[in-house]
């Protein structure tokens, strides 16, 4: 009889190929992206790398900056805390809009409805399309001039004349007029950049919610309709806590990638400065001014807030007396 060891022994072999692969493709990255953040260096092979300890933290989230030399102030052009407010206000927009809007979907087409699978077929569509065909496309539909499907139809329509004086007297971030250019500006570049995101992805949560409807017991369903319970009544005290679980999903996937959206953003947008996100300031420091520490450092606070409000809506979602995975 094959002792006890034998066993786990055999399961730690079976086990180990994943293990290795876990550790090589998400662990060791971490580590390292943790170890290059305490660096300052420009060469990709490190040979001018210099110890700065958190002073990259500290850099990242400072507004201004002293020349060490002469003592003047400076602007910061690496400053993290407008790209994460940015990232945050998506977060509340996918959350807030976009999965309210995927659950009443999910909720009409789960109670069945003619053509059901067609619906939902039209509304998966958009997340089988390339993101950057998605940015290159509403790219076009934002188009300032005549060729902008947009702004064509708000000048037909005659709202422009209204419509955009009202826009250019919200807009303290530059002296120029509005006149059709939503990504030109900060203040409307990143609910541009939104609405794709929501026509995209709005689909892909509404397919999970709708599979959790479907898997909720008839025999509840015909219980509740036998005591009389309105169709509000029933999703509100025994669909939508049945799916629960998956509520928490789409939230967190929700909230992770607005945290770390980039390829929209960047093929929307031609100046990224507009809506910058902490992966587009990621890329500007790592690829277009090779500052590997810095950029590093980005990565590691993204990792941090992802894990974090992982957990957090975790916490948030958790029954009584359930723990938190």
């Amino acid at each position: 009889m094959k002792t006890t060891g034998t066993y786990k022994l055999h399961i730690l072999l079976f086990l180990l190929p994943g293990l290795i692969l876990f550790i090589g493709i998400l662990i060791a990255p971490i580590v390292m992206s943790v170890y290059y953040s305490l660096f300052d260096f420009h060469q990709i092979d490190g040979s001018d790398r210099v110890f700065k300890g958190i002073e990259n933290y500290v850099t990242l989230f400072s507004r201004t900056l002293t020349n060490p030399v002469t003592g003047n102030v400076y602007e910061n052009t690496k400053f993290l805390g407008d790209a994460l407010v940015n990232a945050l206000l998506l977060a509340l927009l996918s959350t807030f809009i976009q999965l309210p809007i995927a659950l009443l979907i999910a909720l009409r087409l789960g109670k069945g409805i003619k053509g059901e699978r067609a619906y939902l077929s039209v509304f998966f569509m958009p997340v089988l399309i390339s993101t950057v065909i998605i940015g290159r496309l509403w790219m076009n539909i934002y188009d300032p001039g005549d060729a902008g499907i947009l702004n064509a139809g708000l000048r037909a329509l005659g709202i422009d004349q209204w419509l955009f004086p009202k826009i250019s007297e919200g807009i303290t971030s530059s002296t120029l007029k509005f006149k059709g250019q939503w990504t030109g500006f900060k203040e409307t570049a990143l609910i541009a950049a939104f609405i794709p995101i929501l026509w995209q992805y709005v689909g892909y949560h509404a397919l999970l919610m709708y599979a959790g409807v479907k898997g909720v017991p008839t025999d509840l369903l015909e219980a509740a309709s036998l005591d009389g319970c309105t169709e509000g009544q029933v999703n509100r005290l025994i669909i939508i806590p049945y799916i629960k679980p998956i509520l928490r999903v789409c939230v967190v996937f929700a909230v992770t990638g607005s945290l770390k959206s980039f390829d929209l953003v960047y093929a929307l947008m031609k100046d990224t400065t507009k809506a910058e996100l902490p992966s587009t300031l990621m890329y500007k420091l790592l690829y277009l001014h090779n500052d590997y520490g810095m950029g590093s450092t980005i990565a590691v606070i993204l990792i941090v807030l992802c894990f974090a409000f992982a957990l957090l809506i975790s916490l948030i979602f958790r029954s009584r007396g359930e723990k938190v995975a």
